[in-house]
């Protein structure tokens, strides 16, 4: 063999190997599962984000949650846009999201914007809670959000293009009648799961908005389910619980979401991480592996978001918290168990702070003077 033949042989051997080397390190990086540690608490992120992003900075948080709300107090449209798929339509009021993305930024961490929330002019006049009269008025909002957050937007003319955003909620807690009302309705003589037939229209809304812009970039997810719910429609506060709630979305015609979420909270500050819930009702850290089974029965492999979950303290909360120390242990004790659950790829925390009001949350790494407790330090050094 000449050593022109010999080289060309060696030279196609290499290649082929080159190739077989690229192909299996690209198998190999499609199959690394990222897990993501993050926070949740709007008051330091939207409410005081001078102090708040610098403390998410030192917890060493990589995600945060906002609640981007449409209606309410805060909403993004208080009066009725003109061009509502257009962000820079003059009824739209994004500075405090503006502000709070520029943050995130600074500091490097991503954020997960939550729709939540009916604009009275989108739901003939009622609360919040209730679903907008019409679903186009919703995706048009998120249109218009995906849009200025696209990485691309530039609000003003000589200032620089906003941060993207590529996570998405569709709503909170829908099975919950605080956030989604009514749950049930009666409908010739029979109860209807009305909350999760509304929920079906909310998220495709959200979905096809936010998707219709930025494609491909984005991920969006659907549920954010309350841990608990009744069943009982005729009770005095009627809710679905969230395996209930799963399957009946999954009736009413929801196909297209790329996670699930849910908000896994313990019942009582008795149950710890690991525990059982004592109904079939209640879908907790302990027994997560029930919805991620019936997830996979329904919709195949989709991911799951933990994108709320905590544990109270006593002082201050006497009924409903732990000892300090015992949340720091049933925090680390919770990532562990996330991160061990190979379909989660966030878990989210609730709050940085404490509440100041009792009847609040006092779940923070800080009391409401300030005083940290020991899950300051425990989530700092959580695995990232």
């Amino acid at each position: 063999m000449s050593k022109k033949l010999i080289l060309l042989t060696l030279a196609t051997i290499l290649v082929a190997v080159l190739i077989s080397a690229g192909a299996s390190a690209g198998r190999t990086q499609t199959t690394v599962r990222s897990f993501s540690v993050g926070i949740y608490d709007d008051g330091m992120t939207l409410g005081n984000p001078d102090k708040g992003f610098p403390i998410l900075h030192n917890l060493r948080a990589q995600v945060v949650r906002i609640t981007l709300w449409w209606g309410g107090p805060i909403g993004v449209a208080k009066t009725k846009p003109k061009n509502p798929t257009n962000p820079a339509d003059p009824a739209y009021d994004w500075s405090a999201y503006d502000r709070a993305v520029q943050d995130a930024a600074t500091y490097n961490i991503k954020v997960i914007f939550s729709i939540v929330g009916t604009p009275a002019w989108a739901n003939g006049g009622r609360a919040a809670k209730y679903v907008p009269t019409t679903t186009t008025s919703l995706q048009s909002f998120a249109t218009a959000a995906a849009k200025r957050y696209s990485g691309t937007f530039e609000p003003t003319t000589d200032g620089p293009a906003l941060p993207a955003v590529r996570l998405w909620l569709a709503w909170n807690e829908p099975n919950n009648p605080v956030f989604l009302y009514p749950q049930y309705r009666k409908v010739h003589g029979r109860w209807f799961a009305q909350s999760a037939y509304s929920y079906v229209r909310i998220c495709n809304a959200i979905y096809n908005g936010v998707h219709g812009v930025q494609h491909t970039a984005a991920k969006v997810a659907c549920g954010g389910t309350d841990p608990r719910g009744n069943n009982q429609p005729r009770s005095r506060r009627p809710s679905i619980a969230p395996l209930a709630f799963l399957r009946s979305v999954k009736k009413f015609g929801l196909r297209r979401f790329d996670a699930w979420a849910h908000h896994p909270y313990a019942s009582r500050p008795t149950e710890s991480p690991t525990a059982k819930p004592s109904g079939k009702n209640t879908v907790i850290l302990g027994n997560l592996g029930d919805l991620t089974k019936e997830l996979t029965r329904l919709y195949g492999n989709k991911r799951i978001w933990i994108t709320e979950y905590g544990y109270q303290t006593r002082p201050p909360d006497k009924t409903f918290g732990v000892a300090w120390r015992t949340q720091a242990k049933y925090l680390a004790q919770a990532y562990s168990i996330a991160r061990k659950n190979p379909r989660v790829d966030m878990m989210i925390w609730f709050l940085v702070k404490d509440e100041s009001r009792l009847a609040g949350w006092q779940s923070g790494f800080f009391t409401t003077a300030g005083k940290r407790k020991p899950s300051y330090y425990t989530f700092r050094a959580l695995k990232h």
